[in-house]
């Protein structure tokens, strides 16, 4: 375990637990985070995890922007993705993922190339959903993370390992608290339609 790796786990917690709470403040501190594990995971050779750090640097940026402006200038509303749009998601997030990792495989010295593939395309994938808002994106969450922890535990990064662990069980938590989010907001909505 390194301050690296303390470093990076910190404050990328910190950012899960305030998107788990629909907090705005998760993008910066996400962005923090990023640049930690972007470094942690180049000195392991996860390359997929590398690349991955940048995407997530980017879309925070934007997703950032997305929650506080991205509804016709006001503050972006939860809401479901719904089971087409998901039924989409995943089977095109296998096919990525396998292609990735076949890459990864033939022209680095990637460690479980497929794996690391997998988080990074179903982090992907989680984070767009994230990004709009959508329920969905911790359905996601909880695949990378079960996939994330015994592949880091094997490159010895057991503080990120039982950190992801802490994750899979934050995505359980934050699903429900979402979707009692959206429930509260469909009841009001409905109320205040059979008001007027």
């Amino acid at each position: 375990m390194t301050t690296l790796e303390i470093a990076a786990s910190v404050t990328t917690s910190i950012s899960i637990l305030l998107a788990g709470r629909n907090s705005v403040h998760t993008w910066w501190t996400g962005i923090i985070g990023c640049v930690l594990f972007g470094m942690l995971f180049y000195q392991a050779k996860l390359y997929a995890d590398v690349v991955l750090q940048l995407f997530f640097i980017g879309t925070s940026i934007f997703g950032w922007w997305q929650w506080l402006y991205g509804e016709g200038g006001q503050e972006k509303s939860i809401r479901r993705a719904g089971f087409k749009r998901v039924a989409v998601l995943a089977p095109t997030g296998v096919v990525v993922a396998t292609a990735y990792g076949i890459l990864l495989h033939t022209f680095t010295d990637a460690y479980g190339p497929f794996l690391d593939s997998g988080i990074l395309v179903f982090s992907v994938i989680g984070q767009c959903l994230l990004m709009q808002r959508q329920l969905e994106c911790w359905l996601f969450w909880l695949l990378v993370n079960t996939i994330a922890v015994p592949l880091y535990a094997s490159r010895e990064l057991y503080l990120t390992a039982f950190l992801y662990s802490a994750y899979w069980i934050n995505a359980i938590l934050a699903y429900y608290y979402w979707r009692n989010q959206i429930t509260s907001t469909e009841k009001i909505t409905s109320a205040v339609a059979n008001a007027t």
